[in-house]
């Protein structure tokens, strides 16, 4: 289906960026993505064509009405022709630019809108917020470049798929595209200068459970429309699911760093102990801490390197990220986290030497929780993939206690798109992590530190849980104006290893904390 790596990578967002497969994602949104209802009483079964009051509340009051009620399947209905478009007819399927809302109204965004179809199959309704009103966007053929496809009927009321915004953000006089809304709840960003990468989602359920994982989805949104002068756009989105509904609000600034503060309220149906909050999905094939079985003219390929955590102890967590052998799911147990999230540390163009999908220029996502979170854990999940298509890591925040039945949960976070770590602390970073064999049977790791204030002094701890470390050295590297941390690890033929290093000066850290599971 994919003619090239290129399309492969570029758009694992239109295949529905599945953190497992394309047929598992398929599966997925047959039987749980949300058709959209339009802005409606979740008991109504036609989506409404008329402007309708809308007030800071709307949403959330939408998605209490939808969890007292049982959960309705999407209906998937197409026009003839559209139910079975393959990838490339999808592709072909292009918005038209000068269609844009508010083109020509000279405001600080412009919204585009995906054409349903593909995998893509559901209903989702979009509204227009301007004074105290919410309108349908309506969709209509004109809107749409059909290539070599005949366009469905004039006046046929198919809806959206999703939708992406655009804004000046690399240069004043050009609308770049700075987000997009696309498959069930997932959405993502870029920030100046960068690409996509990663995607968030609203919210994940049973990520990684051999039953199979549910997927929540947005079914409706609204989008407020921009101020002439303002640097920020809103948009509110109703979710639904078998176990779930929720409301969010979205408050986005483009930007050298781009933001989406998320306001989140979610009502289960039934009792959910496998949620996840503050979702992000990612990829990771290879890199140099991990190249078994690889052949591959490129020194690595990965949208995030690795796990970030600030926990509640003010500890920094660095955990390098693996293509593991089997399924790996690793807990960062916390109580009010202050933040987590998948990073790209790596911005080196050689490092990948990659023409067209250049991913030193893929964003970080750094998840920042606003207010008190309690007791749970950071999750990582880790699953093996053998093409760089699939989207292949998954991490969140699961509260330790299930979220009750017709409970309300308030989660509000902050959403870091960009090239950075947000709020750096004087910490020394390990930017690299490699590994290859070392004698008598050992395995040696290499790790690069940069930055921080590492003293005249500073002394390497290395710890293991099982196993034996061994020939640990620190040493100043003048290509890098860091320091080296070099060990081998003897795994005595244990089947899992989990590993610690930190660096000192006078008992006090000057590095973060450098974890990571070894396995064979």
């Amino acid at each position: 289906m994919l003619r090239s790596r290129r399309a492969g990578r570029v758009d694992r967002f239109l295949l529905g960026r599945s953190i497992l497969d394309r047929r598992r994602f398929i599966a997925g949104s047959v039987a749980v993505l949300s058709a959209g209802a339009g802005w409606r009483a979740a008991a109504a079964d036609q989506p409404t064509t008329q402007d309708q009051p809308f007030d800071a509340q709307a949403v959330r009051r939408m998605a209490q009405e939808l969890a007292r009620n049982p959960y309705k399947k999407p209906d998937t209905s197409l026009p003839a022709g559209f139910t079975d478009l393959s990838y490339d007819a999808y592709r072909s399927i292009r918005f038209r630019p000068d269609r844009a809302l508010w083109r020509d109204e000279k405001l600080p965004f412009q919204v585009q809108f995906f054409h349903r179809g593909f995998i893509f199959k559901d209903r989702v309704d979009i509204f227009e917020v301007s004074g105290g009103r919410a309108r349908p966007i309506v969709f209509s053929p004109s809107l749409f470049d059909y290539g070599d496809i005949k366009p469905p009927p004039e006046g046929s009321n198919m809806g959206f798929a999703g939708f992406r915004l655009h804004a000046p953000m690399n240069r004043p006089d050009y609308y770049d595209e700075v987000g997009a809304f696309l498959g069930a709840s997932y959405f993502r960003a870029v920030s100046k200068g960068l690409v996509y990468g990663l995607s968030a989602r609203g919210l994940s359920i049973r990520t990684a459970d051999p039953k199979g994982e549910e997927f929540p989805a947005f079914k409706t949104y609204w989008i407020e429309k921009p101020a002439q002068h303002t640097g920020s756009i809103v948009v509110h989105a109703l979710l639904d699911s078998v176990s779930a509904a929720a409301a969010y609000r979205f408050t986005i600034r483009p930007g050298e760093t781009t933001i989406y503060d998320t306001e989140m309220a979610l009502y289960p149906r039934n009792d959910i102990g496998e949620v996840g909050i503050g979702s992000a999905t990612s990829m990771f094939f290879f890199g140099a801490n991990d190249r078994d079985g690889i052949d591959d003219f490129r020194p690595a390929v990965h949208d995030s390197d690795g796990l970030a955590v600030r926990n509640g102890r003010g500890e920094e967590l660095w955990r390098p990220l693996t293509n593991p052998r089997d399924l790996q799911v690793s807990y960062f147990g916390d109580v009010n986290p202050r933040g987590f999230g998948l990073m790209q540390r790596e911005r080196d163009f050689f490092a990948y030497d990659d023409l067209e999908s250049h991913f030193e220029k893929r964003p970080s996502l750094w998840v920042e929780p606003i207010g008190d979170w309690g007791e749970g854990a950071v999750n990582l999940v880790e699953i093996p993939t053998k093409e760089e298509i699939h989207d292949n890591i998954v991490a969140f925040w699961r509260p330790k206690e299930p979220l009750k039945a017709k409970g309300e949960y308030i989660y509000t976070y902050r959403l870091h798109w960009g090239a950075g770590h947000p709020n750096p602390q004087n910490l020394a970073q390990f930017v690299q992590t490699r590994t290859g064999a070392g004698p008598d049977g050992t395995r040696r790791f290499v790790l690069e530190l940069v930055g921080g204030m590492l003293g005249s002094d500073p002394k390497a701890t290395v710890s293991s849980d099982k196993g034996e470390i061994k020939n640990l050295v620190l040493q100043p590297n003048s290509q890098t104006g860091g320091m080296r941390v070099s060990f081998e690890l003897d795994a005595k033929k244990e089947p899992v290893v989990e590993m610690r290093a930190q660096v000192m000066q006078q008992d006090k850290p000057v590095s973060e904390v450098w974890l990571y599971r070894w396995t064979p």
